[in-house]
């Protein structure tokens, strides 16, 4: 385009297109470019709409139109404008924001498209996209730069909903809870650290999943650590637990009957599995698993010992350590027999927090390491909040199993 054609675009921009005006330049149009392009008639006939309105806007705050004498000794007045690009459906756009002379105009118009900014940053960090990509995103769909800062400074907003969310009162009474921890890289003195993330998953007795709340660690997975949050849970108002799941981690059943004592902990099974087949050759596996599963399927506790010895009998002599595992942990390993089928499926793994883990991990795998627990905190936040808005179901066949859970804990149960 040349300099002479730059000018005539910028001189028509300066008023709205009439419908001659519109109709002449579709006739000689040869590609849409040519209409709807950045230098188009439909650009021009945006930013000449956004303009009026903003005009609009600055002389119902300044109470006198636009080339009118009267009001402008009310102590304001317009100021000229400065330009602004806004990103349509056609490509970029150039605006005049009008100015008054006390820098008191705020638009309505353009605060409501930073808003939308705002939200679609916070949305794609939610995802977990870096700050780079939620830059390029940004240029890309509107046509603006947006410093790293800025955005830092915009996801920052979140913090106190965070904050207010892990300190929430809870429920009083959890007739189910999920315990498990995942672990994340961290950034801590200088150096990256796997630290634990411990969660716990609680199904409400209207038999809906809540998550209670994200716990940054210090290290690995810890027993101690456990005794921390399960107090934390009290603290927010958590009277009784009934059922509570977990993995093999040593300790954590003290550290729950140390707040909850009458809380039965169901050792999750899956977990149990999965570590004793680590002593089992590749060959034996197949074999070995088959007469596992005649113990946790067992319809009664009596049933499962039975086959329990016959495992012993089969394979303790090739495979001690295995065997002696399950031997060891049976009263942890055996709560579930104690319930109905219904709740045994709920409770004998850990299976339901796992995939809550998953869904964490989708988001938090974009991430080499975070810089701080903050970061961490608000991602998982963000997370969390896009996939609690899927639990809108309660549990399965939930009002039998609350009828059998009533029965069960007749004397902890308001129902």
């Amino acid at each position: 385009m040349t300099q002479k054609n730059k000018n005539q675009s910028k001189d028509s921009r300066k008023k709205m297109p009439s419908t001659e005006e519109v109709l002449e330049e579709l006739g000689k149009a040869e590609t849409i470019d040519d209409f709807y392009g950045k230098d188009g008639i439909f650009a021009r006939l945006f930013s000449s709409t956004i303009e009026e309105m903003l005009e609009a806007e600055l002389s119902a705050e300044l109470g006198y139109e636009r080339y009118q004498a009267e009001g402008r000794n009310s102590g304001n007045s317009r100021n000229g404008s400065y330009t602004r690009k806004m990103r349509s459906s056609g490509g970029d756009a150039e605006i005049k924001v009008p100015r008054d002379r006390n820098g008191e105009f705020q638009s309505e118009l353009l605060k409501k498209n930073t808003n939308e900014i705002e939200d679609k940053i916070i949305a794609m960090y939610a995802k977990g996209n870096s700050t780079r990509d939620i830059q390029d995103m940004l240029d890309e769909l509107y046509g603006i730069e947006v410093a790293p800062n800025t955005i830092s400074e915009i996801t920052q907003k979140v913090w106190p909903l965070v904050e207010a969310w892990q300190n929430r009162p809870l429920e009083m009474i959890y007739p189910i809870v999920y315990l498990d921890a995942m672990h994340v890289k961290l950034k801590r003195s200088g150096k990256i650290e796997n630290v634990a993330v411990y969660n716990v998953l609680g199904i409400t007795l209207a038999g809906q999943k809540d998550s209670l709340g994200h716990w940054i660690g210090d290290g690995a997975e810890g027993a101690n650590f456990w005794l921390s949050v399960i107090t934390d849970l009290q603290t927010r108002g958590v009277v009784d637990i009934f059922i509570a799941a977990v993995d093999g981690l040593t300790g954590f059943e003290d550290a729950i009957h140390a707040v909850f004592p009458e809380t039965k902990v169901q050792r999750c099974i899956i977990h149990q599995i999965r570590n004793s087949l680590k002593y089992v050759s590749w060959k034996d596996r197949k074999a070995f698993t088959a007469d596992l599963k005649t113990i946790y399927q067992a319809a009664t506790r009596e049933e499962a010992e039975a086959n329990l010895k016959r495992l012993a009998e089969t394979w303790a002599d090739k495979y001690a350590i295995a065997v002696r595992s399950w031997e060891n942990n049976w009263e942890a390993l055996a709560v579930f027999f104690e319930f109905p089928g219904q709740i045994r499926r709920l409770i004998y793994t850990t299976n339901a927090v796992e995939g809550y883990h998953r869904q964490l991990r989708k988001v938090t795998k974009n991430k080499s390491s975070f810089p701080t627990p903050e970061s961490l905190r608000k991602l998982l936040f963000l997370a969390n909040r896009n996939i609690i808005k899927k639990w809108k179901m309660p549990i399965p066949h939930w009002p039998l199993i609350l009828n059998q859970l009533a029965i069960r804990f007749e004397d902890r149960c308001p129902i």
